[in-house]
């Protein structure tokens, strides 16, 4: 059979009749990469199918940066992309098939009928946002959301063409001094610091995509590309047009400072408050900024105003006359014009450098402290190391294969390991098991099977006594009692110092989880959860005695968080398993008063950390927030006093210092984020096998003490980093 055939422009060559099993029935579109094909799969089902161009599958950048846009478009498959049903991007000529949505693009759209009335824009701008949402969730910055990537199907936006994203966690990078994309739609900091690109890019595409969509044209508009990326860089956004209660929102998305940008889940918030049906009968909502001085009020941010005149280039000498920078500035735009002139492509030169910010920053003569990182894991076995502080200069780290091992704080040192022998199955024990717990002058630990439970010497490491833990798996420390608790809910309570047995009793049940107030006498506390998940016992025992103190039934699925200032704080969830609310007992006092306060969002998988009253919650999906319990009710000075969406798919419990909180994350990078602001202050780069494909299901959370923070990760490494300069890790 002779080869499909189509109307067009393009060679023979470029319409092959099969890519893998789809048969190849009509041409959709041609762009940069490749040709897009109408296929029917054998169950039917309809599908857009990418073939690379014949030229480019030999070319090995071409080819990387097309096994990378499977990648992307593998990880945000969701409600607002469109599906991946296969791919092979190691075929002779590389293709993936994805479901083909029905539907123009915005860009069509826009053209053949005018700009989206107010209604069409906020339901468009709101759909964005949530896939902008689904991909930052995945690890995945977009870095070229523009109206032909935008599909208007009939349930709503579908983003596509993840051609030139990059996931958080790639290597991959483009040309020194290049970057390619589209420069209307093109951050400040793609023309300045590409290698610096974030998901806040992405948030400013948006920005301009509303734009173009309210108006057909775009904020910074000219025939010639150099001047459009001077004007990004440098000018004021045009929103003539764009609806009057939408103009503060868009200005947000289009600030050159990508932390004064709103987050996806804000745009979001803001949008659907905009009902189709009185969108524009009051102010639409825009999401309050903490005021930076004092952090207390949340202030609106005022929309500046459209303005020609272009902003002083930051290089230009304080002293400079206003024709000197301007000059300065033409220099600039030069350069870049030249770029697009010798390249025939949309790549532009970076306008103020593309050195990261580090790069230009030399480390203090005076600093002390050097980051470092040591591996810590046998190569047979699997498993991510944990750590604990313990007195004085000493970080305890466990890992299966391994046992448990004392590294010198300052620089990684191993200063003892006492070896694991290793019975059953090593990857028994759930990271919290593994933990060690010092009491009584000596170390405790559970050893990765569940099997024994040791006392080590905290200089020697040599084991002083072992003792059965069959059944036993969880360990936790209440003064100078060590408590052994079985799943079925038998609690063997060994005092810490000699090793002799001081009770042993029944409390709880299945699921039943334990904690304590960190280095308190007690009680030890125990939240055991209904059969049917509809309530939940907390039980309060004495740690020498094993008397039962109190109890107290509480309803819904609670999971125990902190003991904090004689305060218990739990989470609850709800039967679906998304966390709703935290919940405190007041345990100081005889009446117990219990407290729920609701939460704006349910999340998924939560895991809290507490710092006085503030609780600091993170989600499986790449939330994390901070909710201050001592508030009252929703509203502006409601409980919930900040959210940020990490853009990581899977992140550990948070922990804090009261200036930061530190998450881990499955790649092995460590997260910095405000925890007064929340906002990302640094992140480590990544630390994972040598395949690049180890996640982890189970993250240790981050330990932090003295100024450092120490952190673990897939490649079985332990590393540490300054906690003064997250900027720089």
């Amino acid at each position: 059979m002779p080869p499909l055939r189509s109307t067009g422009p393009f060679p023979e060559a470029e319409h092959p009749e099969y890519a893998g099993q789809y048969r190849l029935e009509a041409v959709l579109g041609n762009g940069g990469m490749g040709v897009v094909h109408l296929a029917t799969s054998a169950s039917g089902l309809r599908l857009a199918v990418k073939v690379i161009h014949a030229e480019h599958a030999l070319d090995p950048e071409f080819r990387a940066r097309f096994r990378q846009e499977v990648a992307a478009a593998r990880r945000v498959s969701g409600a607002f992309t469109a599906p991946v049903v296969d791919a092979d991007p190691d075929a002779g000529r590389p293709w993936m098939a994805t479901l083909f949505i029905e539907g123009p693009t915005l860009a069509d759209r826009v053209k053949r009928n005018g700009p989206l009335n107010p209604a069409e824009l906020v339901r468009a701008g709101a759909g964005l946002a949530e896939a902008l949402r689904d991909i930052h969730r995945a690890g995945v910055v977009h870095r070229d959301l523009k109206p032909s990537n935008v599909l208007l199907a009939g349930d709503g936006p579908k983003v596509i063409d993840f051609g030139i994203s990059r996931p958080t966690d790639s290597d991959l990078r483009t040309e020194t001094g290049k970057l390619i994309g589209t420069p209307p739609f093109m951050a400040p900091e793609q023309f300045q610091r590409p290698r610096e690109v974030g998901p806040a890019a992405d948030v400013f595409a948006l920005g301009a995509v509303l734009v173009h969509a309210a108006t057909g044209r775009g904020p910074f508009d000219s025939d010639s590309p150099y001047i459009v990326a001077y004007q990004v860089v440098h000018n004021e956004p045009d929103l003539t047009g764009v609806p009057e209660q939408l103009v503060p929102l868009v200005a947000r998305c289009l600030e050159k400072d990508p932390q004064a940008r709103p987050t996806p889940y804000e745009l979001m918030v803001a949008l659907r408050a905009s009902s189709p049906s009185s969108a524009y009968d009051t102010q639409a909502y825009i999401p309050a900024q903490r005021d930076p001085a004092s952090g207390e009020n949340p202030v609106s941010p005022a929309p500046p105003a459209p303005s020609p005149v272009a902003k002083p280039v930051a290089d230009a000498p304080a002293g400079a006359s206003p024709a000197r920078r301007a000059g300065r500035r033409w220099a600039v735009a030069a350069a870049a014009f030249a770029v697009l002139a010798a390249t025939g492509t949309a790549a532009v030169v970076a306008l103020d450098g593309d050195s990261p910010a580090g790069d230009r920053t030399t480390p203090s003569a005076e600093q002390r402290f050097r980051p470092w990182n040591v591996p810590l894991r046998d190569g047979a076995v699997s498993g991510v190391p944990v750590c604990t502080a313990g007195d004085g200069d000493a970080l305890y780290c466990a890992a299966p294969g391994v046992g448990t091992t004392r590294l010198d704080p300052a620089d990684g040192t191993t200063v003892w390991t006492a070896k694991e022998r290793m019975a059953g199955d090593a990857a028994a024990q759930s990271d919290e098991g593994l933990v060690p717990h010092a009491a009584g002058g000596l170390l405790h630990v559970v050893t990765p099977d569940g099997d024994r439970y040791q006392a080590l010497d905290p200089e020697t490491g040599a084991v002083r006594r072992e003792l059965d833990a069959s059944g036993h798996p969880t360990l936790r420390a209440v003064g100078d009692t060590v408590l052994l608790v079985s799943d079925a809910g038998t609690v063997q309570a060994i005092d810490a110092t000699t090793g002799e047995e001081r009770w042993r009793k029944r409390h709880g049940g299945p699921g039943t989880q334990w904690l304590s107030d960190p280095g308190g006498d007690g009680p030890a506390l125990a939240a055991t959860p209904s059969a049917d998940g509809t309530s939940t016992l907390v039980t309060a025992v004495g740690p020498m005695s094993g008397d039962l103190l109190w109890t107290e039934r509480l309803p819904g699925s609670l999971t125990p968080v902190q003991l904090s200032g004689g305060v218990l704080y739990l989470l609850s969830a709800g039967t679906d398993g998304f966390t709703g609310a935290v919940v405190t007992i007041d345990t100081a006092t005889d009446s117990r008063a219990v407290r729920s306060i609701p939460l704006t969002v349910p999340v998924d998988q939560a895991q809290a950390t507490v710092a006085g009253r503030t609780v600091y919650i993170s989600g499986s999906g790449g939330s994390l927030f901070a909710v201050d319990t001592a508030r009252p009710g929703p509203g502006a000075d409601g409980p919930e006093l900040w959210r940020l969406e990490t853009g990581v798919a899977h992140l550990s419990r948070p922990v804090t210092d009261g200036r930061a909180v530190y998450l881990s994350a499955a790649d092995g990078r460590l997260l910095a984020v405000d925890a007064r602001l929340g906002r990302i202050t640094g992140q480590t780069g990544l630390r994972m096998s040598d395949d690049g494909s180890t996640f982890s299901a189970l993250l240790p959370a981050p330990v932090t003490t003295d100024g450092k923070v120490y952190a673990s990760a897939p490649d079985g490494q332990v590393f540490a980093v300054d906690a003064k300069d997250p900027a720089r890790w």
